[in-house]
């Protein structure tokens, strides 16, 4: 057993036993890792209200090399991500995130699932102003919850990206040649991405992807920030999304918080 000290983002937590918390964090050193805290939810701890969902600081953990589950020590709380409460919109989207961090997050990533989740959380919790917090009510709600599902969107394929799956949408997946920007295509999930004219031709499945959303995925890939136009975009976006991850990087187990994310209804990030 060792000491660490971490900067860490809590993606889930819940309680164990009389007094304690399990809580998955992603951390800079360590990569997604299971922590206990004990006393946790007693009135004299110190770090229970610091162990909110979504609060990033710096955890102090004891590492146990041959278990998996660590003992943590003391949480030093810098944010606690209020607004992604403030709507229904931005706990979803962000209960969506924090779920596929989880579930295809490991331990010794270098970091990589703690940057890109802090990322795309602050973005998340910036996004869409003027939603109401209730999905469908008012044109001012649904342009914010648009413009969540999009920052939220472009985060997740980022991470997927991140973790060395990302589908080809500029050269075809199977023959690599490139694609014009004005093409629509076939994108299989199975295949890895795009196809072009040809290579469709002899596959079968897959959706027609217009050249807009080949364009706005391509950006969300490459990084840029892409806004969406409609709810009906988001969503066929989100389902895009889906079925790619749930092709690539599944196990068969549901995406819970996804589909409540996909379906506008209300889950918590799953434990994976």
């Amino acid at each position: 057993m060792h000491p660490v000290a971490t900067d860490a983002l809590v993606l889930h937590a819940f309680d164990y036993r009389e007094s304690s918390r399990i809580v998955r964090l992603a951390t800079r050193d360590l990569g997604i890792v299971s922590v206990i805290a004990r006393g946790a939810r007693s009135t004299k701890s110190k770090m229970g209200s610091s162990l909110d969902l979504f609060t990033s600081g710096v955890a102090h953990l004891r590492v146990h090399p041959t278990r998996d589950l660590h003992t943590l020590a003391g949480f030093d709380g810098t944010r606690g991500r209020p607004e992604l409460a403030a709507s229904l919109a931005r706990f979803r989207a962000a209960s969506a995130v924090a779920e596929l961090c989880l579930r295809f997050g490991k331990e010794d990533d270098g970091g990589l699932v703690h940057a890109a989740a802090t990322r795309v959380l602050d973005e998340i919790g910036a996004a869409g102003e003027s939603a109401t917090g209730i999905a469908g009510i008012g044109e001012a709600g649904a342009a914010g919850d648009v413009a969540v599902a999009s920052v939220a969107l472009a985060g997740a394929w980022r991470l997927v990206a991140e973790i060395g799956f990302a589908p080809a949408v500029t050269h075809c997946a199977l023959c690599h040649a490139p694609i014009p920007d004005d093409a629509p295509v076939t994108f299989i999930h199975r295949a890895g991405g795009a196809l072009c004219a040809d290579c469709a031709r002899t596959s079968r499945g897959g959706r027609t992807l217009p050249p807009a959303a080949r364009a706005t995925l391509a950006a969300w890939l490459d990084g840029d920030a892409v806004g969406l136009e409609s709810d009906a975009d988001s969503r066929a976006h989100q389902r895009l999304l889906r079925e790619f991850i749930e092709e690539h990087v599944g196990d068969g187990r549901p995406l819970r918080a996804f589909l409540a994310w996909e379906e506008g209804r209300h889950a918590p990030a799953t434990a994976p």
